[in-house]
C-alpha cells in the first residue's frame, strides 16, 4: 500500500502543464494535472476516446467546448467530459491543481 499526498510535491511551474498518472488499472486511469496559467495551444482540441471526470482542486479554470459552451471552475466543482466531447483548457490560474480519472479500454 502506497500513500501520498495530492497537494505535495507539485512540479515548479514550466512552459507545459504537468501530467502525473497515480493510479491505473481495470479500465481507469487516475492522473493529477498542474497547471500555471496555462491554455491549450490555438485551435488544439482534447477528443479523448473514453469518458472523463474530472474535478478542480485547487485554483481556478475555464474549459471550452466546440459547440461554444464555457465552463468556469472553482475548487471542488467536478464535471463528466463524455468520450468524443471535444474540449480544451481555455484558461488557468496559478497553481491550479486538478484530478482526472479517464475510463480506458479494460
Amino acid at each position: 500500500m502506497r500513500t501520498r499526498n495530492l497537494l505535495e510535491n507539485l512540479p515548479a511551474p514550466g512552459p507545459d502543464e504537468a501530467f502525473e498518472t497515480l493510479f491505473e488499472g481495470r479500465g481507469a486511469r487516475v492522473e493529477r494535472i498542474v497547471s500555471h496559467r496555462h491554455a491549450s495551444p490555438p485551435g488544439f482540441w482534447y477528443d479523448q476516446a473514453g469518458d472523463e471526470w474530472v474535478m478542480l482542486v485547487q485554483g481556478s479554470a475555464e474549459l471550452e467546448f466546440d459547440d461554444g459552451r464555457h465552463e468556469s471552475l472553482m475548487p471542488g466543482d467536478w464535471l463528466v467530459i463524455p468520450a468524443g466531447c471535444r474540449h480544451r483548457v481555455a484558461a488557468t490560474g496559478p497553481d491550479t491543481i486538478w484530478l482526472a480519472v479517464h475510463t480506458t479500454d479494460a
